[in-house]
């Protein structure tokens, strides 16, 4: 357990007011922050830090008849941020880390991975009975990098100020631009524009971080050392089952191959012969035969169901029924039908029952089931007990109210920020990203990453700056423990290695 002592701060600010449609005198929001300092330890000896958790103004200029009249507060952002003591300030790292969803808070990555303290719930086929509990993590990031964790706005404590629009915020840009002037925010107040920069993203969390660095470059000129994208999406493309799109029809299908052999549907041959086998036929058979359509010859087609078949687990009578094309909700609920199971879309390890076994899709992801009850437990004890902030307000874990998310920017094509990460790279010759996958993950599956990245339009001397990582877990990579420890190794080695 870390010692701890407090103290609260807030920036200074104006005493200024606004009016509510009502002409009722609205206070002007203040930052609510609290400082807790802390100590852990860990082999390589002891840390000591300070955390800093509450709610930030975000202000934007105001212009009106194309005059400037200042600062109107729009919206009050959680953050945690954990700052190691005693090193120069100029020379140490920061990382600002986030979620996805969208929807989510920064919960996962900060008490899953990153962060000094993680929820202890045991893991696929051993879960801890409620509630739970929380332990030190000997193994965090801060070791070599200071910690931002931000929560978007409608997310965690986040909420637009008193009578302000929350659906503003929520759509692809609105975000990017809320969660890098926060960004900036901290830099300039903290003195930290010397610091090396990077960017950590999960599941949304990553076409975020990737867009976030373009975007910081340009309009603040600031410029990240490192992107870190954990169970990473860039192009929406690859795994949004429409009609007419077979990209996340082939893509998916090494994920289903590595839980096929999970749940022991693929005999004795190892996990690596399996995905081999799966990930031959989706670089060329697979998609070719799709292609063709009814242009497949009676032979053609058999070869490719019985090949299908024998990589997924599933029968040859149910691939011939979908017309050769699996998708990931329905492969989840038939993978182990005849064992009245289903399995978890998150963390495909976890398994799952239904009221009956003849629904065409499951009615839950029993990953998501399993893993949101200690992290909201764990979470909430913390910041009040250990971090000392204080909130009625419900800290919302990951919430719908965010829906429906604007995507306007990319009206009629599919969600993509390739271009975007490729022009920051680019721009930045010296950016490097780390990308770390999950061989379980049926919501961002390794393989259309894979696919993702090596379309990025960068010259040939710039691939050698993008890392994959692969680890035998889902989508939150860390709650398989020994992904977890190598995990951690994996991403202070590369922070260390991009600064030098």
């Amino acid at each position: 357990m870390s010692e701890q002592q407090s103290d609260t701060a807030a920036t200074d600010t104006k005493e200024r007011s606004t009016q509510d449609g009502d002409g009722a005198r609205i206070p002007e929001p203040t930052d609510e922050l609290v400082t807790t300092h802390h100590v852990l330890q860990t082999p390589a000896g002891e840390l000591r830090y300070s955390a800093t958790a509450g709610r930030v103004v975000l202000r934007e200029e105001v212009r009106e008849d194309g005059k400037w009249t200042g600062f109107r507060a729009k919206a009050e952002m959680f953050m945690t941020a954990y700052v190691l003591e005693g090193v120069d300030p100029k020379t140490r790292p920061v990382t600002f880390a986030f979620n996805g969803g969208p929807g989510s808070s920064s919960v996962w990555l900060h008490l899953g991975l990153l962060g000094p303290r993680r929820v202890l719930m045991g893991d696929a086929g051993a879960l801890a009975p409620p509630p739970w509990g929380l332990g030190d993590n000997p193994e965090t990031l801060l070791a070599v990098t200071d910690l931002v964790f931000i929560d978007p706005v409608t997310t965690g404590y986040s909420r637009v100020v008193e009578g302000g629009k929350a659906g503003e915020y929520h759509g692809f840009q609105k975000d990017l631009e809320s969660v890098g002037a926060l960004i900036r925010l901290w830099t300039t107040r903290h003195g930290r524009w010397l610091s090396p920069k990077f960017l950590a993203g999960e599941s949304y969390g990553t076409i975020r971080a990737s867009a976030l660095a373009d975007h910081l470059q340009q309009r603040y000129g600031l410029f990240p050392n490192g992107i870190i994208l954990i169970s990473s999406v860039i192009d929406m493309g690859t795994i949004r089952f429409t009609e007419g799109n077979d990209q996340p029809t082939v893509l998916y299908l090494p994920t289903y191959a590595a839980l096929a052999h999970y749940h022991g549907r693929s005999g004795d041959r190892s996990l690596a012969d399996v995905r081999a086998e799966a990930e031959e036929l989706a670089a060329r058979d697979y998609p070719w035969a799709l292609a063709r359509g009814a242009r497949l010859t009676p032979g053609e087609r058999a070869d490719i169901v019985r090949r299908l078949a024998a990589v997924t687990g599933l029968s040859e009578a149910y691939v011939d029924q979908v017309d050769l094309r699996i998708e990931h909700q329905r492969f989840f609920r038939e993978l182990l039908r005849d064992r009245h199971q289903v399995i978890g879309r998150l963390d495909g390890r976890f398994i799952g029952y239904e009221p009956d076994d003849a629904a065409e899709r499951p009615s839950h992801d029993p990953s998501n089931v399993a893993i949101h009850g200690p992290y909201a437990a764990a979470f909430n004890h913390y910041v009040r007990q250990e971090l000392g902030y204080e909130s009625d307000l419900p800290y919302e874990i990951l919430t719908g109210r965010v829906r429906p998310w604007s995507y306007a920017e990319f009206e009629g094509r599919a969600v993509n920020i390739s271009s975007m990460l490729g022009q920051a790279m680019r721009h930045n010759p010296h950016l490097r990203v780390h990308v770390a996958c999950g061989y379980y993950d049926g919501a961002t599956p390794y393989f259309a990453a894979e696919h993702a990245f090596a379309h990025v339009a960068i010259p040939e001397h710039l691939r050698t700056n993008i890392e994959m990582r692969y680890y035998e877990a889902g989508h939150m990579t860390y709650v398989h423990e020994p992904s977890r420890l190598q995990q951690s190794a994996d991403l202070a080695a590369f922070v260390q290695a991009t600064v030098g």
